[in-house]
């Protein structure tokens, strides 16, 4: 049977790269997100291997279990998860902060881990084998001004990573978190609510990190040998030394 890695969050930026460098590596793709068109050019992109997309919003627990009742058996052998569907909104102090925005921030980032987690590890459990990789941030090691949910969500992430690792290392599963600084993708437009020109300045200055460089990253801690478990991984982009400090021309 092939083996099998599960990407949430795969229709753009680090979930899509993460898909494609992990197809590379012989992995047979489940490629999940919420924009079906999406997930079907990345099928068709994707030539090396098979690829089955599931198409749900992780906030939606009963959309989650309805996917995983039915996926084919061919497809059950998932021996990596890639928790990457995450998302910022807003950005504002906590006085003016849009309720609508955290929610969006907690269901996305916190729940939605724990949905997809929840639904793929009876698969992992069966063989008593599987790497599950978290998607965290910066943003939760150290919080910085206006981030205040964000980085709580993130912050979450790092908490539910190390707990997950100690439930689950007698199951002979690893548990690894990346966590990336500034990386070019459309975080910062969804952050600012499509105002591209803003989310550009973001980027702007300096040689920010690629979601190919995340891929990569990922793809080594999966390809390790199985004794060896990479359990938490800080990459920055050269030009960032913390969360707040970014050197630009």
């Amino acid at each position: 049977m092939n083996k099998t890695a599960l990407v949430t969050g795969a229709t753009s930026g680090i979930g899509r790269a993460t898909a494609i460098e992990l197809a590379k590596k012989g992995y047979q793709i489940i490629a999940t997100g919420r924009r079906e068109d999406r997930l079907e050019e990345l099928k068709d992109l994707i030539t090396e291997v098979p690829v089955y997309t599931m198409a749900f919003d992780v906030r939606d627990k009963v959309a989650i279990e309805e996917a995983f009742d039915s996926l084919p058996e061919a497809w059950q052998q998932i021996e990596v998860l890639v928790n990457n569907a995450g998302n910022a909104h807003g950005l504002s102090p906590i006085q003016t902060g849009d309720v609508d925005d955290w929610d969006a921030m907690i269901d996305i980032n916190v729940k939605g881990l724990l949905y997809v987690s929840r639904a793929t590890l009876p698969y992992m459990l069966k063989h008593k084998k599987g790497h599950i990789i978290n998607i965290g941030s910066i943003a939760g090691k150290e919080v910085y001004a206006n981030g205040n949910v964000y980085c709580a969500s993130k912050f979450a992430v790092d908490a539910l990573s190390k707990a997950m690792r100690l439930d689950l290392v007698q199951e002979g599963i690893k548990v690894s978190e990346v966590n990336p600084g500034l990386v070019e993708t459309e975080f910062s437009e969804v952050r600012f609510k499509g105002d591209k020109d803003r989310a550009a300045t973001v980027y702007q200055g300096y040689q920010a990190l690629q979601a190919e460089d995340i891929a990569e990253l990922i793809s080594f801690i999966v390809t390790r040998p199985a004794h060896v478990n990479l359990a938490e991984v800080l990459i920055l982009p050269t030009a960032q030394a913390s969360a707040t400090t970014v050197v630009k021309e």
